[in-house]
């Protein structure tokens, strides 16, 4: 039965209308880069919750979560009117396999999100496992709108620290964008043009991680495993690792 740590707001920041990332001061907690808890809120109709990846990598002082508002949502909505020091719930211990030591080892690691899927693996990037395991590193954010690309100052952060290693490559299907493709994932891995981008290969050799929009994980999951590469099992290891973040 999970338990639960009351956290106190200390940062809304509003992307844009309907992103947000929420960080919360909580008492010290120990998780796995890529695993997710649960946000609670009581209300007047009772506890709302939902699952939310950790943004934060372990070891930070605060924990902090990228949350796109849901149309129509019970928690979103008012996740995103949180103030400065409100109360949030958080769920214990953290959950999720979606995390490196679940990886097998690969020339490179392709970490593929849509959304709000890129959360995990910004907590992963500030692990050391993460550089030391893997040379090459492509961070593909695919979204809608230009607005919808968080975080790009704190990727840019680990681009000058690893200089070399890690690619970031944004993936903008409904405006232009310089540097963007303008088509969905699927799409652009079948026909080479991601792998030309990003100077990478996705072979058999590969590791990828897919987190994000259901529909971008299975054409993505399906495109991939056209060209030879097999889904991770514990018991028998492939390439693509998936999180079902939906």
């Amino acid at each position: 039965m999970a338990q639960w740590l009351s956290g106190t707001v200390t940062e809304n920041r509003h992307w844009h209308a309907n992103l947000f990332s929420i960080k919360l001061q909580t008492p010290a907690f120990d998780f796995t880069a890529g695993q997710f808890v649960r946000l609670a809120l009581d209300t007047p109709d009772g506890r709302l919750q939902r699952a939310y990846s950790l943004v934060n990598s372990p070891g930070s002082a605060e924990q902090e979560f990228l949350v796109s508002t849901v149309a129509g949502g019970k928690l979103s909505p008012l996740l995103q009117q949180l103030k400065m020091g409100d109360t949030l719930e958080i769920s214990q211990p953290a959950s999720g396999f979606f995390v490196l030591d679940e990886v097998p080892d690969g020339d490179n690691l392709w970490l593929m999100s849509s959304g709000t899927g890129i959360g995990p693996y910004l907590a992963m990037l500030g692990t050391h496992n993460l550089w030391q395991r893997f040379n090459h590193i492509v961070l593909v954010h695919s979204v809608r709108t230009i607005a919808d690309l968080a975080y790009r100052e704190l990727i840019q952060q680990y681009q000058h620290q690893y200089p070399g290693q890690l690619h970031y490559q944004p993936i903008v299907t409904r405006e232009p964008m310089a540097g963007a493709p303008h088509k969905r994932l699927p799409l652009l891995i079948q026909s080479g043009e991601l792998q030309a981008i990003c100077k990478q290969s996705l072979t058999n050799r590969s590791q990828v991680m897919l987190c994000g929009n259901p529909e971008m994980i299975k054409d993505s999951k399906a495109m991939l495993e056209s060209m030879g590469l097999k889904k991770n099992l514990r018991r028998e290891p492939g390439n693509i690792t998936v999180e079902q973040y939906w």
